[in-house]
């Protein structure tokens, strides 16, 4: 079995198609069936199914497949990194932020490496936390930052770095409610309010201070992922946005009456037992920096 034969079996795996995958490792499709079937041989099972022109893949070798990934990950790792040192690059990065960091971290980062970092290498993703987590155990992305209270623990997951941040409601300045002492929820339903989808722990917690009303499914009118696109909603309009205090700057806090007692809890996630690019450092210099109230 060989690091040629594990791409091979990628590539079939992912295109269903001998003549493509053929095309995408630069072979012809006799020699990639011959790839295959030996890989088969040498494993003693079937790996694909050939169902008409396409190639499904079995049970073991779904299982198969994934491990090729992460060997031939493990393999493209070590060429980089040996590259790397040899070439005096400074480092590499690939990042998954959910929406609250995204709008504190994301441009401190680019800024950061466009300015200080030129030759290093930086990807973002933004997403939802579940799509975040499948590209981290894909190996896609290095680190994630997101909001815990979304994060289903897992074992492979190693969570480091926590900020507690405040949520509060905020409206624009000039906003009816912006000069009360005291705001009741009761107030706030005559605006839009505006949220990114909420934690059941966050949930649970509007209801139990503010009753049934303050669920986010009967009180929430705005929902979005961005919440950079909320924040100028509220800015604009006479909306109530629920979010990170340190998240919208330019919006005047509501004094809640009980107060909300909220937060969201942001920290860094890797896979455990791996190994972090040493870009890394750079990002949690700036989560301990930029993620305070």
């Amino acid at each position: 079995m060989t690091l040629v034969q594990l791409r091979h079996l990628i590539a079939l795996a992912e295109t269903g198609s001998f003549s493509r995958a053929a095309a995408q490792v630069h072979l012809t499709q006799p020699a990639l069936s011959r790839s295959i079937q030996a890989l088969e041989a040498e494993l003693g099972v079937a790996l694909f199914d050939r169902v008409g022109r396409r190639a499904e893949l079995t049970p073991t070798g779904r299982e198969t497949v994934e491990r090729a990934r992460a060997l031939v990950f493990d393999a493209q790792e070590l060429e980089e990194r040996t590259q790397a040192i040899a070439r005096g690059r400074v480092g590499k990065l690939r990042v998954g932020m959910g929406s609250g960091p995204g709008v504190m971290l994301m441009t401190p980062l680019l800024l950061e490496v466009a300015t200080y970092r030129p030759q290093w290498r930086v990807e973002v993703a933004r997403g939802a936390t579940q799509l975040l987590v499948q590209r981290l155990r894909a190996r896609t992305l290095d680190a994630l930052v997101v909001d815990l209270r979304s994060l289903e623990p897992a074992a492979d997951l190693e969570v480091s770095e926590v900020h507690e941040m405040r949520g509060v409601f905020m409206v624009r300045r000039g906003h009816p409610l912006a000069r009360r002492r005291r705001v009741a929820f009761d107030e706030l339903r005559a605006y839009p309010l505006a949220s990114i989808p909420l934690s059941a722990e966050v949930t649970q917690a509007l209801t139990q201070r503010y009753g049934e009303q303050a669920h986010p499914e009967h009180a929430v009118s705005i929902r979005c992922e961005e919440i950079a696109s909320l924040v100028e909603v509220a800015e604009r309009s006479d909306a109530v946005l629920l979010a990170i205090r340190a998240s919208a700057p330019s919006l005047v806090e509501l004094p809640m009456q009980p107060p909300l007692a909220v937060s969201a809890r942001l920290g860094l996630v890797t896979l455990a037992r791996r190994t972090t690019p040493e870009a890394l450092a750079v990002l949690r210099e700036l989560m301990d920096r930029l993620l305070v109230d």
